[in-house]
């Protein structure tokens, strides 16, 4: 037990650190980088590759590939490898990558091959951490590829031939509570399959018929391609296609509950394409119940009518509205907010503070190819928890690089976006105007990572459970390092999944606050904080997470753990 007089030693230390960060000016009662709108590093000119697709994996690597079917790509693939492909619509040799693995820690990369073409495919990684990827097109529309990572630089991707039962081009996929993914629509495909296959029940249907797609399909345009899925907590999926949401049971094949249509007259997925997240899932205070709250949010999109304008050059603005609902409420209804400026193919980007960086895009137009027009460099910070709807926006420090169709955004365990991609061309053209194929690799640091909040930022030294194995309905600590705690700003510890990002929507994305039942003080600048763990698969599916610590709204690098 601590003496009176060590006891006061640390509050006069505290209170020191207090006055001079006050002297110095630092406000520690006003938020923290209130005036700093985030920064952008180049981290690599040139990937050899498009990023059309990315999946961060639990080994801090990015796994990152566009389409094969363009012809050479800029990275040769290694040791003089070259993919055969007689079906292949561009070349049938083909000696470079189409694929690659970014080391996050080490800023390296190194070639990957894949074989059948992954154009505007799917994925979700499953809970052993292995990236299932599903679909593409022509020789691989209904090909399943499978990554698993590996300690020696050795493993690449593994094919399974003619494994989805159809097409599944510009599909979506969810990771379900058993472990199982389901990959949702794609272009004419009106159904929805799982992953794995169910081998030992032969009169299981390969797919099974889901009307809500047909329903939500625009005779001219179809804009319900890649439509948004969302793991709800109580088992069932929320899935969002053009205008229109249900909740749906996906075990019976039964619609739960139809929501009501989001208001105005854009739609808002590809190819009008706007983004979704489903805000963080609490289970702090009277929320920690087996079916806590839950809000979906949607973001930009395109006017009715815009694709097919933009087909015949004229691209009218983009939505500047979002939609948020509460889908846990018996009467919920869409509360619109307008953005700060119109949005279309732009990324939502959910961070461990629980707001959502809207980064990537343009404001006229829509996706596909040359559809797009005037790009919009500035991310913008959707404060979640801000309780005046008119203050929730915050216009961030703009990219130099403009990030139109076919880019996207992950973020990474240690705070950081990594942003990549952009070609609007049916090729590679480095000489389009105005805007040519980008191959380069940025992060973008929230401004939650300025210097200037390092001694609000707490660090996780370790976290105290067997493998860091996280078990359902169980407790663990975490001790972590923390200069200055403010007792008055609180403490929260999030898990956080990784995303597959792909045409403005990152599937399986998905933030959980977990409730931290006690703060206890080991030393002037040490501390231990007791969590308790998710009490369901329906609320955290089994898998890897990162987990971080936030203080005063300032997050913590993530650390892995596995929930099981």
């Amino acid at each position: 037990m601590a003496t009176k007089k060590s006891s006061f030693l640390v509050y006069l230390i505290a209170f020191l650190s207090v006055t001079a960060l006050s002297t110095f000016g630092f406000d520690i009662l006003t938020p923290p980088s209130s005036n700093n709108g985030g920064s952008w590093v180049l981290l690599h000119s040139s990937i050899g590759i498009s990023a059309m697709h990315m999946q961060l994996l639990h080994t801090n690597k990015i796994i990152i590939f566009d389409r094969t079917d363009f012809g050479a790509s800029n990275l040769s693939l290694p040791a003089g490898r070259c993919r055969s492909d007689p079906n292949d619509m561009a070349l049938k040799v083909d000696c470079t990558a189409h694929s690659l693995i970014y080391d996050v820690v080490f800023d390296s990369i190194r070639p990957l091959l894949v074989q059948t073409d992954t154009w505007c495919s799917s994925g979700a990684v499953i809970a052993d951490g292995t990236l299932v990827q599903t679909g593409g097109y022509n020789d691989g529309e209904r090909v399943a590829r499978t990554f698993t990572p590996c300690d020696d630089d050795q493993c690449d991707w593994k094919e399974l031939p003619e494994y989805l039962s159809v097409r599944r081009w510009y599909a979506s996929n969810q990771i379900l509570p058993d472990g199982r993914i389901i990959v949702v629509g794609g272009r004419n495909a009106f159904s929805y399959e799982f992953f794995p296959k169910n081998f030992l029940n032969s009169t299981s249907p390969a797919n099974y018929y889901l009307r809500f797609l047909r329903d939500t399909r625009d005779p001219r345009e179809e804009n319900n391609l890649y439509p948004f899925l969302h793991l709800l907590p109580d088992g069932n999926l929320f899935i969002f296609a053009n205008k229109q949401s249900i909740s749906f049971n996906y075990t019976q094949n039964r619609v739960v509950k139809e929501f009501p249509v989001i208001p105005g007259e854009d739609s808002r997925t590809y190819p009008s394409t706007g983004s979704s997240v489903m805000l963080p899932i609490h289970l702090t205070g009277g929320n920690q119940t087996v079916n806590p709250e839950v809000e979906i949010l949607v973001c930009g999109g395109a006017p009715n009518g815009s694709y097919t304008k933009a087909e015949r050059g004229e691209y009218i603005s983009a939505s500047r509205t979002c939609g948020r609902i509460q889908v846990t409420d018996p009467n919920p209804k869409w509360a619109m907010e307008e953005m700060p400026m119109p949005r279309v193919m732009s990324d939502m980007v959910l961070l461990p503070t629980g707001d959502v960086l809207l980064i990537n895009g343009a404001s006229n137009g829509t996706a596909g190819w040359e559809d797009g027009r005037n790009p919009v460099l500035n991310p913008v910070l959707y404060r979640t928890y801000s309780s005046d709807p008119s203050q929730r926006f915050w216009v961030l420090s703009p990219s130099r690089t403009p990030r139109m169709y076919h880019s996207g955004a992950v973020l990474v365990a240690d705070g950081r976006v990594i942003v990549g991609g952009s070609n609007p061309h049916r090729v590679y053209n480095f000489t389009a105007d105005p805007y040519p194929t980008e191959l380069g690799l940025e992060a973008f640091s929230p401004p939650y990572l300025a210097a200037r909040d390092s001694y609000l930022r707490p660090s996780i030294i370790s976290i105290e459970t067997p493998q860091n194995v996280v078990p359902y309905r169980g407790s663990f600590g975490i001790s972590l390092m923390l200069v200055l705690y403010l007792r008055s700003r609180g403490i929260e510890a999030v898990m956080m999944a990784a995303s597959f990002n792909t045409h403005s929507f990152s599937m399986n994305q998905r933030a959980v606050v977990l409730k931290v039942t006690s703060v206890v003080q080991l030393s002037l600048v040490a501390y231990k904080i007791e969590v308790n763990g998710p009490q369901t698969t329906a609320i955290a599916p089994p898998g890897y997470y990162m987990v971080f610590v936030v203080h005063a709204g300032i997050p913590s690098q993530g650390v892995w753990v596995k929930v099981q």
